[in-house]
């Protein structure tokens, strides 16, 4: 196995562990920041290493499109291409072909799309996503997947998934890399017994670890974690779990009280270019009026950069004024917010106090 975990601590459902990667071995319950065009938006690697980021994802779908992987596999692989000497996820590039709608069509072999840059006429299957993540040579490579919209029916979601299931094992018979894990997505909708059956498929030809996919597309939060409390029992203990999508600070808790590792959102850094920063007790929107006079830090007690330099009068100021670094200082502070959140949430399993941090984290957060 090119990626292996090792689970280090339990507690009250709650998992810490190590990933192991060709460029290095990472902390995990994780959060990884969305490098969807082989940056994460406003930030450079230098200022992610600052704030403790371990593994970023990019996004295969829009590399294929921009630059394409041959020139990516030319500049010697996506960590020299954008600079980062850390680990790098590239997702399979399938909810992006999904969410584009009527500009797709489904078969056995693949999809059939229009691209969203110029309207051109593309092809993504099984076998393309896995050549095209291992010119990446990403650290990890997700299998190809439907992601299955909601609300879906029954028999529909069985379809899908079962379709899912006859893809991973056409990626992971393609699949050949050895410098690259790969991990299967579990899919199956809002039906447990899909799920279940999802899980049994994708274990038997052993990834090396499973996103979870398919959730946060629509659905209430309580039947997000529902699913995930049914889905995780059914995934190996011995293998990381990745829930795909999810990155507010109340899915994450949660997502980690039912025994998920990994994540990952765009959420912290697009909802900072409209102004939203994250805090421990709720999102805090620095354009608004009644914040012009106030020379306080986002969050008071926070150790990032922004909070150390600058007040939210002065990132209103920069909002109102469209300059280009508000966006930047409020993203840093979103994701180091999270960073240093799930680093908390990780101390807590390891002291054996998750139930607690769990319990306080409720009592102060209101935003769910």
């Amino acid at each position: 196995m090119v990626i292996t975990y090792e689970l280090q601590a339990e507690c009250d459902g709650a998992r810490a562990g190590l990933l192991r990667t060709p460029h290095g071995t990472f902390k995990t319950p994780m959060f990884m920041p969305v490098g969807t065009q082989a940056t994460v938006k406003t930030l450079t690697p230098e200022e992610l290493y600052d704030m403790g980021a371990q593994v970023i994802l990019s996004n295969t779908y829009h590399l294929f499109l921009r630059p394409g992987e041959d020139l990516v596999r030319e500049a010697g692989g996506l960590h020299k291409f954008m600079n980062w000497k850390q680990a790098v996820l590239t997702d399979s590039g399938g909810f992006q072909v999904f969410s584009l709608g009527q500009m797709r069509k489904i078969t056995e072999q693949g999809v059939t799309f229009r691209s969203h840059l110029d309207g051109s006429k593309k092809f993504l299957s099984p076998e393309v996503s896995m050549d095209i993540q291992m010119a990446l040579d990403s650290d990890i490579a997700m299998a190809f997947d439907e992601c299955i919209p909601y609300p879906s029916d029954y028999d529909y979601t069985q379809l899908s998934t079962e379709r899912t299931s006859r893809w991973a094992k056409r990626c992971a018979d393609h699949h050949h890399s050895d410098t690259q894990g790969l991990f299967g997505i579990v899919q199956g909708g809002m039906y447990p017994e899909l799920r279940r059956k999802s899980c049994d498929d994708l274990v038997d030809m052993d990834f090396d670890g499973y996103g979870i996919g398919g959730l946060s597309v629509g659905e209430s939060k309580d039947m997000m974690y529902d699913i995930l409390e049914k889905t995780t029992p059914c995934l190996p203990a011995h293998k990381a779990r990745y829930l795909m999508g999810v990155g507010t600070p109340d899915c994450l808790l949660e997502g980690v009280a039912r025994g998920v590792d990994m994540f990952d959102c765009v959420f912290p850094t697009r909802v900072a270019r409209n102004g939203m920063a994250m805090t421990h007790t709720g999102r805090v929107t620095v354009r608004n009026a009644k914040f012009a006079r106030d020379f306080r830090p986002i969050e008071d007690g926070c150790g990032c950069y922004t909070c150390r330099n600058y007040t939210r009068a002065y990132i209103r100021h920069l909002f109102k004024a469209e300059e280009l670094l508000a966006y930047r200082l409020v993203s840093i502070h979103n994701l180091y917010f999270l960073l240093d959140f799930m680093r908390s949430m990780r101390q807590s399993i390891l002291d054996g106090t998750f139930r607690e941090f769990r319990k306080q984290f409720w009592q102060w957060y209101q935003d769910a």
